[in-house]
């Protein structure tokens, strides 16, 4: 998928369901911004730059991170989910987000001093331009992080949903992980290698064996994993009708039986966190 079909498909597709489902896929996925902002070392006074930012709440994170001094920027392709963006933080300070590509946005230079990316470095077209790009932005030492998907084979969030639709709803045609989407960047020494052809420096890649923290039952549950994800391509792809998204929601809440526990679903996850610096 081209940079032009990616910025088509988050306005008229998924970026209004990520919008209804903003707090859900926020509470899911918490595990994973604790992490990315943990590794983002992030100062009083810095300025921040996020990565496919989304409906903002990773950009609002680090401006709290920077404080009063500091601000945090959110660039991402969707109006959808700026809008959102923009509406659910308009009181917030030290706030501004940008819509526009990071493969090819006219950064000024030395503007940021760190950039962070929950999930939103994966979809680029030609990722090593896109980092060379995004460093433009940033001042000499500036510190990057950001997290993608590990192996498909250890996130069953993505590998569950799929195989219950598949038997439910029907095989959906296969697509190739190392294209721009969520496995894209799975592959921890091709990303090492491609952001220091980049020219990034002190880049170092880890392996985060985490639960993602889905809010509600398995009911509830497989309600989000209907609308976002295989199961929700599965849907799609076949027109299904309620009768059929009944089926699948069934099919998933038995799925789901093994990540139940005292504190809710719990659906182990492969992450993949990835630090570097800009050259100094």
């Amino acid at each position: 998928m081209s940079n032009a079909e990616q910025q088509e498909f988050w306005n008229a597709q998924a970026g209004p369901i990520w919008v209804a489902q903003m707090e859900n896929m926020d509470r899911a996925l918490a595990p994973v911004l604790d992490h990315v902002l943990g590794a983002a070392h992030i100062r009083r006074g810095d300025r921040v730059l996020d990565i496919g930012c989304g409906a903002g709440t990773s950009t609002a994170a680090a401006a709290r991170l920077a404080g009063h001094d500091g601000s945090a920027c959110g660039l991402d392709i969707s109006h959808a989910l700026l809008a959102h963006a923009r509406l659910s933080t308009a009181d917030a300070p030290g706030l501004t987000f940008i819509q526009g590509d990071a493969q090819t946005f006219d950064f000024e230079p030395d503007q940021f001093d760190a950039m962070i990316s929950r999930f939103g470095v994966m979809f680029f077209e030609n990722t090593q331009a896109a980092f060379a790009n995004i460093a433009s932005g940033l001042r000499p030492g500036a510190q990057l992080s950001f997290a993608t998907w590990g192996d498909i084979a250890e996130n069953p969030y993505f590998t569950m949903p799929a195989a219950i639709a598949k038997t439910v709803i029907g095989a959906v045609p296969k697509t190739d992980p190392d294209a721009p989407g969520p496995f894209a960047l799975r592959d921890r020494q091709k990303v090492v290698a491609l952001l220091d052809a980049a020219g990034l420096v002190e880049i170092k890649a880890r392996v985060l064996p985490l639960d993602l923290t889905p809010p509600g039952d398995a009911a509830q549950v497989a309600q989000l994993l209907c609308d976002i994800g295989p199961a929700q391509r599965a849907l799609t792809h076949f027109e299904a009708n309620d009768a059929d998204r009944a089926r699948l929601v069934d099919a998933l809440i038995a799925g789901l039986e093994p990540f139940e526990t005292p504190k809710g679903i719990r659906i182990p996850a492969q992450i993949n966190l990835f630090t570097a610096r800009t050259k100094g």
